[in-house]
Order: C-alpha cells, then structure tokens, then sequence
C-alpha cells in the first residue's frame, strides 16, 4: 500500500510540474486575452510564483501548501463568477496574493542566510 500511495503522490507532483510548466511557457497566449492591465499583471505574477514554488528545493508538503497559498486570490478573481463580484474582490485578492509571494520571499531569505558560510 505505501508504494502505491508513493507512486500516486510521485503522479501528483509530476501533474503540478508540468501543469506549472505549461503555464509558463503558453503565458503570452493567453494573458492579454484579459481586458486589464491589472488582471494581466496579475495572471503573470501568479505564474511565474508557481512555477518558482514547482521547482524550488521545497519539500512537497510546503509546496503544496504554497501553491494553495497562490492559486486562492487568483481563483477568487478568475474562477468562480469572480468577475462579477470585480472592484470588491480584487484589492483583497491581490493583498492575499502579495502577502504569499513576501512569506516565499522571506523563507527564502532565511534558507540563504542558514546556507551561507560562516566568516
């Protein structure tokens, strides 16, 4: 039983990897299909967070947990009839997404600092 759940979770990451992927490297086929600016900007922050989160050195659990993290604001903005709930949603939905990107950034920061060598 454990290998089959290690080989489903294997399954699952290599899903999120290539989904992540695949975001990248078609952004600019669908992006400007978004009539704003802002919806842009933020459809490409969302992307390249992802994917940074998909190939970090991040254990899988803490992965997981940022790409919930991320995809959260963005759905509530994109998915969902988000749309029509518009000026509303999106300032609290872009701070959310903002206030992830800055807890990546700082455990990033923390992981280059433990890594550093002494002088």
């Amino acid at each position: 039983m454990r290998a089959r759940v290690r080989a489903e979770r294997k399954r699952w990451t290599k899903q999120l990897d290539e989904a992540t992927e695949w975001m990248v490297d078609n952004v600019e086929t669908y992006a400007p299909t978004w009539p704003a600016a802002v919806l842009r900007e933020m459809i490409g922050t969302y992307v390249a967070h992802a994917r940074a989160v998909a190939i970090s050195e991040r254990d899988d659990n803490r992965k997981a947990e940022l790409l919930t993290e991320l995809t959260g604001p963005v759905w509530a903005v994109f998915g969902s009839r988000g749309w029509q709930r518009g000026p509303r949603l999106f300032p609290r939905s872009v701070q959310r997404l903002e206030a992830t990107i800055a807890t990546m950034a700082a455990e990033t920061d923390r992981q280059l600092a433990s890594a550093a060598p002494a002088s």
